[in-house]
C-alpha cells in the first residue's frame, strides 16, 4: 500500500494551498482531485466556478507569501454598487485597512486554480486528477492512521487527512461520521438544503458602452430567500459574469410575487437561474435585447454557464485528535453572503498543511478560528441581521448607508450620522457579533467529537 504523510482530498483553492504548506515543510503531500473539465482550462482541474473577485484586505488574509500574479487578474475594481428596489449606495472603501491599494480586482477562476496547483508541485507535493476518493476510514489506537480508498481499487495510508472537497461535502461527511457520536451524522448537522446555498452565472459580452469594469454591482430585495441577489461582475473588457446566489428549495407560494422585482404574477415555481438573468437585464436595460448580451460560450464550465453550490456562513470544527482537517468550503468557511471565499479557502488550507507537516494538527482549531475567525463573524453577523430583509427593508438599509458613508471617523460616528436607522443597524449589528463571540459562530464544535 502506498505510504504518504499527508493526503489531500480535493484540489481547489483550500486542497492546493493545504499541499503547497505541507510540501514547504518537508511533508510527503499527496492532493487527490477527480479533475472535471472546464471550456477555460487547458487541464482537468477541481469543480471550480469564478467567485465576485478578491477586496484589498482578503489578500493579506489569504498570506499568500508572494504576490498574486498578475496574469490572473482581470479588471482592478474601484467599489461596489449596492442596489435595491429604488435606492442604491456605492462603496469605495471596504472598512478594512489593507496592505494593497485600491478597492480589489476580479480574476480568472481556472489561472487561479492553475497556479495553486502548479505552486504546490513546485514545492514538492504531487496533484494527481481522475482519481476520486470513495472514503477514508481511520483507526485511532497506536496514534492516528488513515486508509484513504480509491475509486481505482488503490488504497493510501497517511498519517493526516487534509478534507478539501468543497460545500458537497462527499468524502467530508463520511469521514466525520466516524468521530461523531452514536446516531449522529454531519448530513443532519450540515443537510445540503440548509447549509447551502445554489449559484448559478453566465459569461456575457456587454454592449461596451454598458460595461463598467470599475465596479461589482449587486441588487438587493429583488429577488426572494435570504442571501439572495444578483449580479454583475466585471472579467476582461467588454466579458462580465451575470448571475445570482439564492437558498435552496424555495416555495413560490410563500412569497407575495408583487413585491419582488423580478417574480411575475404568473410564477408556478422560483424562476431558474436564466430566467432570473434574462429578467435582470430587461430590468436595468430595457432599451436593449437579451441578443445584445451575447454568452461567451467558451467560457466557465459548459457553454458560458455555470451552476454550483456555495457553504453556508456558519463553519465547523474538525476532529484534530485523529489528525483530520477540514478546510474551505467543506468547513463552511466560504460564504454566500460574499458570494464565495477563496481568501478563507487559501487560508484555512494552508494552516492545516503546515500543521499537518509539522505533527501539530491538534492546533489547526485554535490556528483557524485565530487567523479566519474575525472574517467569519463580520460575514455571519451581517447575514444574521438582514436575514429577514424584504425590498422595502433594503432601500432603507441603503438610504442609511448614503448617509453614513458622507460622515469621516469610526463606525459609530458614521452611524449618528445615519439617524435612528444607522444607531439601530449599529447596535443590532454589534449585538449579533457578541452573541457570536469566541467560537460560536462554529455549527460543530471542537469538543462533539468523539475521538
Amino acid at each position: 500500500m502506498e505510504r504518504v504523510d499527508v493526503a489531500i482530498v480535493g484540489g481547489g483553492p483550500a486542497g492546493s494551498s493545504a499541499a503547497h504548506a505541507a510540501a514547504t515543510h518537508g511533508a510527503d503531500a499527496v492532493v487527490l482531485e477527480k479533475g472535471v473539465p472546464r471550456a477555460d482550462r487547458d487541464r482537468l482541474g477541481p469543480d471550480s466556478t469564478d467567485a465576485a473577485g478578491m477586496l484589498d484586505y482578503w489578500l493579506d488574509l489569504m498570506d499568500l507569501g508572494e504576490p498574486f500574479p498578475d496574469d490572473v487578474i482581470l479588471s482592478e475594481l474601484d467599489g461596489a454598487a449596492f442596489h435595491g428596489p429604488n435606492s442604491s449606495v456605492t462603496l469605495h472603501d471596504t472598512g478594512v485597512s489593507a496592505s494593497r491599494d485600491g478597492f480589489g480586482f476580479t480574476f480568472h477562476r481556472a489561472r487561479f486554480d492553475d497556479w495553486l496547483r502548479d505552486r504546490a508541485e513546485d514545492a514538492g507535493a504531487e496533484y494527481r486528477t481522475g482519481v476520486s476518493v470513495q472514503q477514508v476510514e481511520t483507526e485511532i489506537s497506536g496514534g492516528p492512521s488513515h486508509v484513504v480508498r480509491l475509486s481505482d481499487g488503490e488504497n493510501i495510508q497517511s498519517s493526516a487527512v487534509i478534507l478539501a472537497d468543497g460545500p458537497q461535502r462527499t468524502v467530508t461527511t463520511g469521514t466525520l461520521d466516524q468521530f461523531l457520536p452514536d446516531g449522529r451524522s454531519l448530513a443532519t448537522v450540515l443537510p445540503s438544503t440548509k447549509a447551502n446555498h445554489i449559484a448559478y452565472q453566465e459569461h456575457r459580452r456587454m454592449p461596451e458602452e454598458l460595461f463598467t469594469p470599475e465596479l461589482i454591482e449587486f441588487w438587493w430585495g429583488v429577488i426572494p430567500g435570504h442571501t439572495a441577489y444578483p449580479w454583475i461582475f466585471p472579467n476582461d473588457a467588454p466579458v462580465a459574469r451575470i448571475g445570482l446566489t439564492m437558498p435552496i428549495g424555495l416555495d413560490i407560494g410563500d412569497y407575495d410575487t408583487s413585491q419582488w422585482a423580478l417574480l411575475r404574477e404568473d410564477d408556478e415555481a422560483i424562476p431558474r437561474g436564466s430566467e432570473y438573468v434574462r429578467r435582470l437585464l430587461e430590468m436595468e436595460f430595457p432599451e436593449y435585447d437579451l441578443e445584445d448580451f451575447p454568452l461567451v460560450e467558451d467560457r466557465g464550465k459548459s457553454g458560458g454557464t455555470e451552476t454550483y453550490p456555495i457553504s453556508s456562513t456558519r463553519p465547523i470544527d474538525s476532529p484534530v485528535g485523529a489528525n483530520v482537517a477540514v478546510v474551505g468550503g467543506a468547513m463552511g468557511a466560504t460564504s454566500a453572503f460574499h458570494e464565495g471565499g477563496d481568501h478563507v479557502a487559501v487560508r484555512s488550507g494552508a494552516i492545516a498543511g503546515e500543521l499537518a507537516a509539522t505533527d501539530s494538527m491538534e492546533r489547526y482549531n485554535d490556528a483557524w478560528h485565530e487567523a479566519i475567525g474575525p472574517e467569519i463573524l463580520r460575514n455571519i453577523a451581517m447575514a444574521d441581521l438582514v436575514h429577514d430583509y424584504g425590498p422595502s427593508d433594503w432601500d432603507r438599509t441603503f438610504e442609511t448607508i448614503n448617509r453614513m458613508v458622507q460622515t469621516n471617523g469610526p463606525l459609530w460616528r458614521q452611524a449618528m450620522a445615519g439617524g435612528l436607522g444607522g444607531l439601530k443597524v449599529f447596535l443590532e449589528y454589534k449585538g449579533r457579533k457578541f452573541g457570536l463571540r469566541g467560537t460560536r459562530y462554529v455549527q460543530l464544535a471542537a469538543d462533539e467529537y468523539v475521538v
